[in-house]
């Protein structure tokens, strides 16, 4: 890396789904053993550093993101030597490991609330968590209207009368961080990890720590917050001070704090990216946007300025473990609600093909941009979202939660088909803990190993270029092209993204990479290209 520019700054990170990624002891989950076994892979692929969802103690009501011992590995997934062994032996090959901190809430599993259902109203135990006297009649109503992401409310019961608050699931209580023990206790985490050897954290529901003290309903205020809304529980001024409290912990490692911060725009995301906060934030309205040039100049500029203004970059990506694959999404209409089309969608409306072709796009697009990168397991081979999964292998609680309105994200978590053939195409020596397609063996990494212009390939080659190439400068400059192309600069580098129907000539220079045959300097519809400029 160039002096000034940290390994971060502008590092490709590589998201495993633990649970889907490799299964090392044949019992059907994803285990750290099968990570070990496949870091000569992500070497080969050209990342910077992998970054673990959660591998705590956990029930696994959210896929580990209830988490009952923060300092234990879940037995299904190792042992604390087998954890250590791989943060060594990814160090070993270049590889930096990432971590999932998971500080909004707890399992309800934890001894922390275990302890709180066993304490008075008004106990200590029950100040490190959100319990509440309802409204109504007895208290029989939730003290407030907050909706839980998973669908239900927010609030749960508990036989002494009180309400505990879980933003998400009920076996996910939230924690108050007004409480000085859990300031302390997550400290003493991130100490216990990075000792260990972890690079840094990819922080959880980063802009939901806070919640306003008065408990005031979901409503419309006096237009002083976001879009006149007020939302209580979320990108509250006061979650600063606790990353502050963090940074300085993490900085004493040489250690990273990544932000999942969904919030609104980039007039609140930079606000995570201050020099003595958060050294990443993903951009998720990047991730989100429709197939549409003029959208995504938009974004890109809003990223690019909203981040320099506080000595950041972006952090962009395409896909993670809650949202449905790009390769889907860029293959619906644009006025197609993604996820509610896994339920009950059209299927005619699917084109995979195109979905593909803008996927591959995309990827050299976002590649090419300033900034990190983070890829999300699969992505690289192209995989799409596995929109007809049974009912009754869902385990995603956002289905039961929403009465079987949503189906979830189940779909983007299915195990990776690593051989052509055999009961889980490599994943394990047998079936996977949800079922993959048949024909995911052509999609597999044998399958596109070595072979010219596979989408496992082409990611190979476009981070090899960018290493090569982009790394080391923050440079950007728009080039004029017209509608439906994005052109832009990056030092000796153009990169060209043909959004339209049409075939478009190539400018001149030699082609580095192209996402689609580019025959004749003519760049087809929906394709991407890298020149360098003579």
């Amino acid at each position: 890396m160039a002096p000034g520019h940290p390994w971060w700054r502008q590092a490709v990170v590589y998201q495993v789904y633990l649970r889907s990624f490799a299964d090392g002891n044949g019992d059907g989950t994803g285990d750290i053993r099968g990570i070990r076994s496949h870091l000569p892979y992500l070497r080969s692929l050209g990342v910077d550093a992998v970054w673990i969802n959660p591998w705590y103690v956990s029930p696994m009501n959210d896929g580990g993101y209830d988490v009952a011992d923060y300092r234990a590995i879940d037995p299904q997934f190792g042992t604390m030597d087998e954890a250590i062994g791989l943060i060594e032996d990814a160090r070993g090959l270049g590889l930096h490991v990432l971590l999932d901190l998971v500080p909004n809430h707890t399992s309800s599993a934890h001894p922390w609330f275990e302890e709180a259902l066993a304490s008075a109203p008004g106990s200590p135990a029950r100040d490190r968590y959100h319990f509440r006297s309802g409204r109504g009649p007895n208290g029989s109503r939730a003290p407030t209207n907050w909706a839980g992401v998973f669908g239900g409310s927010a609030w749960t019961r508990v036989d002494d009368g009180e309400w505990y608050l879980h933003l998400f699931d009920q076996t996910q209580p939230d924690l108050n961080w007004s409480s000085p023990e859990v300031a302390a206790e997550f400290e003493d985490i991130l100490r216990f990890w990075l000792e260990k050897g972890a690079a840094g954290f990819r922080v959880d529901v980063a802009n939901g720590l806070v919640k306003d003290p008065e408990y005031p309903d979901i409503g419309i205020d006096d237009g002083n917050s976001r879009g006149g809304v007020s939302i209580p529980y979320s990108d509250l001024d006061l979650l600063h001070d606790i990353v502050r409290d963090w940074r300085k912990v993490v900085d004493e490692y040489e250690g990273i704090l990544v932000a999942e911060a969904w919030v609104d725009g980039w007039d609140r995301l930079a606000n995570y990216l201050r020099p003595d906060e958060y050294h990443q934030a993903f951009d998720f309205d990047f991730m989100q946007a429709p197939w549409d040039a003029d959208i995504m100049k938009g974004i890109i500029d809003a990223a690019l300025i909203g981040s320099s203004g506080v000595g950041a970059v972006p952090t962009w990506v395409l896909s993670n473990h809650d949202i449905v694959r790009q390769v889907t999404r860029y293959g619906l209409p644009q006025d197609v609600d993604a996820r509610a089309w896994l339920l009950k969608g059209d299927r005619s409306l699917l084109d995979p093909g195109l979905g593909l072709r803008r996927a591959r796009s995309a990827a050299l697009l976002m590649l090419g941009l300033p900034g990190s990168a983070y890829l999300y397991q699969g992505e690289e081979l192209g995989l799409p979202e596995v929109h007809d999964l049974p009912f009754e292998v869902l385990e995603d609680p956002t289905w039961v939660r929403s009465r079987h309105t949503r189906k979830g994200r189940d779909g983007c978590r299915v195990p990776l088909p690593w051989a052509a053939s055999g009961p889980s195409f490599g994943f394990g020596t047998d079936g996977g803990w949800l079922p993959q397609p048949a024909d995911w063996g052509s999609l597999s990494v044998e399958a596109q190993d070595g072979v010219p212009g596979s989408t496992l390939e082409l990611y190979r080659e476009a981070i090899d270029l960018r290493s090569r190439y982009l790394v080391g400068t923050d440079k950007f400059h728009w080039v004029d092209a017209g509608d439906e192309m994005l052109v832009f600069d990056r030092g000796q580098v153009r990169v060209v993204v043909n959004f339209g129907a049409d075939p478009v000539p190539l400018p001149h220079g030699e082609i580095l990479i192209t996402s689609v045959p580019a025959g004749d300097g003519v760049l087809t519809s929906q394709g991407a290209a890298w020149l360098r400029s003579d």
